[in-house]
């Protein structure tokens, strides 16, 4: 399996979210921001798009953070994939290719979020605290 699971299930209410990355420096600075963020839980990891979709299918996962270049496979071939899962996590794309065409291309594959590497890195706990909030209040209702 390519998907790495990270730590133990946690009980607590907030977001598990699998991290699809190829670059494994990038991977493990990712991980270490998205363990800071108390309501959020890094399920796993996965740098190939058979591996995403395999913990997605696996594992019960709220957000998926997808780099549109993976190891093998693409970003997009995930979106595509997740098109026949009987339950689709959000997805947020972290990208180095911030062209206007792939943004068009990851939301209209159903993409929420569509962010640059270099220009909305530091953005990325900000969405997730947001996610994880509508993520609450829905639950809620």
């Amino acid at each position: 399996m390519n998907a790495k699971p990270v730590d133990a299930v946690s009980t607590a209410p907030g977001l598990r979210v699998l991290l699809v990355e190829d670059s494994k420096v990038l991977t493990e600075r990712l991980a270490e921001a998205i363990r800071q963020i108390p309501e959020v839980e890094l399920i796993g990891t996965a740098d190939t798009e058979a591996g995403a979709l395999e913990a997605i299918r696996r594992y019960r996962v709220d957000v998926v953070i997808l780099d549109l270049h993976l190891r093998q496979g693409t970003g997009f071939g995930v979106m595509r994939g997740l098109a026949a899962a009987p339950v689709k996590p959000q997805v947020i794309v972290l990208t180095n290719y911030d062209l206007p065409e792939y943004k068009h291309a990851a939301l209209a594959l159903g993409a929420t979020h569509f962010l640059d590497k270099a220009r909305d890195y530091g953005r990325l706990p900000e969405v997730l605290h947001e996610m994880c909030a509508a993520s609450i209040a829905n639950r809620s209702h």
